[in-house]
């Protein structure tokens, strides 16, 4: 079956079971306690038949959902960035990506990330609006760049590979350099990230964020406010 990628195609019982299958067996499960019985069984049937929906499809439902209800968004980020490559250009990798980034950069509540992982490219720099107040705060683990030091590495330094006597030795050398300096500890304020934090305090940090963002959303009510998206 075809991945479903025209959000707007989606009616508003499969906007809801997208969200419902997102959330996870227990907090569909409170949400369903508080519908009734037909609610429940029309949701149920769309959930069966709902296909296969492409994750930046995903991605814009949940945050055009957090924006319209005013509700502050949390985001744990592992994206390894866009796939490149003639088969990802005949897919409209890019284009799909790019809305999502859209729904990212149009949302008008406030934004605090937790970088887990990997950040890389576009697709990694999309994970809040750099053009506002978007806390980020980072793990020791977080990993971040234009390109992944996998894969990357034969890309930007092609020629020098391809002219050694020692391709593998060479690698390995440039390798272990740009393994030097990827510290998050010594990149982190060049890349935009506000504090490195120990992976225990995540919880109680959100939970100060989430007070003081609830009390700024309670100054910006009314209806959601987004130009045209691509």
């Amino acid at each position: 079956m075809r991945s479903r990628e025209d959000i707007r195609s989606l009616t508003g019982p499969e906007k809801a079971a997208i969200l419902v299958l997102s959330l996870g067996e227990d907090h569909t499960a409170k949400i369903f306690s508080m519908m009734d019985d037909e609610e429940i069984k029309e949701i149920s049937q769309t959930m069966a038949n709902l296909g296969t929906i492409n994750s930046s499809v995903v991605e814009r439902l949940f945050v055009d959902f957090a924006d319209t209800f005013h509700l502050p968004i949390v985001h744990l980020v592992d994206q390894p960035g866009f796939v490149v490559g003639v088969d990802a250009e005949k897919a409209g990798t890019i284009r799909r990506g790019v809305r999502a980034l859209a729904a990212v950069y149009q949302a008008q509540v406030p934004f605090v990330s937790v970088i887990v992982r990997r950040v890389f490219g576009v697709a990694g720099a999309g994970h809040g609006n750099a053009q506002k107040l978007n806390l980020r705060f980072a793990w020791p683990s977080g990993d971040w760049g234009s390109l992944p030091i996998e894969g990357g590495l034969e890309a930007a330094y092609r020629r020098e590979l391809e002219a050694s006597p020692d391709p593998a030795r060479l690698k390995e050398e440039i390798t272990g350099r740009l393994e030097a300096v990827r510290s998050p500890f010594r990149t982190a304020e060049g890349f935009g990230v506000e504090k490195l934090i120990d992976p225990r305090d995540t919880r109680p940090l959100l939970t100060e964020w989430v007070a003081d963002a609830y009390r700024l959303v309670a100054t910006d009510l009314g209806p959601s406010r987004r130009p045209a998206r691509p």
